[in-house]
């Protein structure tokens, strides 16, 4: 895109109101938190992180024997980290995209996109039996090509995904228009089925209230600071207090690792996003969008946006930014350059919303793997699972990822646990200083793809062949 290099003080306008925090989060909806942890106790399972991950795991670990004793620990609140800072995309795909899968695993990718589909399905029947109020829409995802070169490739990803049972279907410029109109569209590919939209805080909260019905003890404020390998089991050490407990499952994202081998495995990359304020009557008359389909557009540097019951749009994606030495914290959740960035990118994008605000704008950590989806393991003589890496699809991929953390936990030989892409791990990165310089290099290798029809230089080229990258 012919983007200018700095915002227009006309566009800086309408981020000088914005609050600094998770629209998502912002809500009165939020439960008070629940009691920290204060004593040693015991468990048959303990579930570190109250993400998505987390909550599935608890969740479905009860649903299956509900006398089982679960408990929750989460460091701050449930949904604080990146379940409650996401685009609330529910995507089917377990592999971060069709292509991505394909590369890695052509020989599982039926069995992983019929797994996937079915995942979808489980996570809409649960939001339905659990009476989950968080806007749950089967809206479907558009991708669409905004540069000549990406319509032929976008056509090409309908025929290759058709054999393995992907049913999308391709739209011509004016088609994609009718349905949103921004003049940058060429065309799209439309993923009717395979891609839900929600509220990811109120989904997370949702389930949550889900875990303390069927009985999960739940402490939240509570981190755990140390795990020792013990005879019988693992104790998990908190600030106050302490659990014992036969089965941990690790659910902590792109949080600094509680096992000191991830932290080779993962990057905590930041993305950015924008939240409007809701458009009056004749501004969605300008953009149409009736069908509240979440977009993303096919750059290597990509946005990602959907249109919300009240009439907002969310905007998020292209920078994914890596602070040296794995920096985490609240000090990167704002980024105004990154923020301005997006707002002159927003009105590029739908140039008849010209003078609309943005009412809020933050950031939040991708735990980022070099293969872009999940991985498993095992430690304390396979009484500790993790699941990590999700990479930013990780909203509808977490239920799947709980299950294989508790198939892994009680040794069970099962479809999930016999696939390639949960007994094989990623390629580790790179320690620093090198890390640093090979993101760096790695981003503006795709800028410069992006403004060259997507041509990779040498330097992407030898990261594919290494299955090497980074993705916001």
């Amino acid at each position: 895109m012919p983007f200018a290099k700095h915002p227009q003080p006309s566009t800086l306008v309408s981020l000088a109101q914005a609050a600094p925090r998770p629209f998502w989060l912002d809500s009165p909806l939020r439960p008070d938190p629940a009691p920290a942890l204060t004593q040693a106790i015991t468990a048959d399972l303990l579930v570190v992180g109250g993400g998505f991950t987390g909550l599935w795991t608890a969740l479905l670990a009860k649903e299956a024997n509900p006398g089982l004793d679960v408990v929750l620990l989460e460091g701050s609140q449930v949904a604080q980290g990146a379940s409650g800072r996401n685009g609330g995309f529910v995507a089917a795909s377990l592999t971060h995209g069709f292509e991505n899968g394909l590369s890695r695993w052509p020989n599982e990718m039926k069995t992983l996109q019929a797994l996937g589909q079915a995942n979808l399905e489980e996570i809409d029947a649960a939001v339905r039996r659990y009476a989950i109020d968080c806007d749950f829409q089967r809206s479907g995802e558009l991708v669409v090509a905004t540069e000549p070169y990406q319509v032929g490739g976008l056509q090409d990803a309908i025929q290759h995904a058709r054999p393995y049972g992907d049913e999308a279907e391709w739209l011509d410029a004016q088609a994609v228009r009718s349905l949103v109109n921004s003049p940058t569209y060429l065309g799209g590919l439309y993923n009717r089925q395979g891609v839900a939209m929600t509220d990811p805080a109120r989904l997370a909260w949702g389930l949550r209230r889900a875990c303390l019905q069927l009985g999960v003890r739940l402490f939240e404020n509570t981190s755990v600071t140390r795990m020792e390998e013990q005879p019988q089991g693992v104790l998990a050490r908190t600030a106050f207090g302490s659990v014992r407990s036969p089965k941990v499952a690790l659910a902590t994202n792109a949080y600094p690792p509680l096992l000191k081998r991830l932290k080779y495995y993962i990057v905590p990359v930041y993305d950015y996003v924008l939240m409007t304020e809701p458009l009056s009557a004749d501004q969605l008359a300008a953009v149409g969008w009736q069908g509240r389909q979440g977009i993303s557009d096919c750059a290597n540097q990509f946005h990602y946006y959907r249109i919300t019951a009240d009439g907002r749009i969310l905007w998020g994606g292209y920078d994914a930014v890596y602070y040296p030495n794995n920096g985490f914290g609240a000090q990167y959740e704002t980024n105004s350059e990154s923020f301005g960035r997006l707002a002159e990118h927003f009105f590029h994008t739908f140039p008849q919303l010209q003078g609309l605000r943005f009412s809020h704008a933050w950031g939040g950590a991708i735990d980022t793997s070099s293969r872009f989806n999940a991985f498993w393991g095992t430690v304390h003589a396979g009484r500790t699972a993790y699941a990590v890496g999700f990479t930013g699809l990780g909203v509808g991929a977490s239920r799947f990822g709980a299950q294989v953390l508790l198939d892994l936990l009680d040794k069970k030989d099962t479809q999930r646990t016999r696939l390639q892409m949960v007994r094989s791990k990623p390629i580790p990165f790179p320690p620093e200083p090198f890390r640093s310089l090979v993101v760096n290099l790695t981003r503006r290798a795709l800028d410069q793809a992006d403004q060259n029809e997507g041509r990779r230089n040498l330097w992407l080229q030898t990261l594919d062949k290494l299955g090497l990258g980074f993705d916001s």
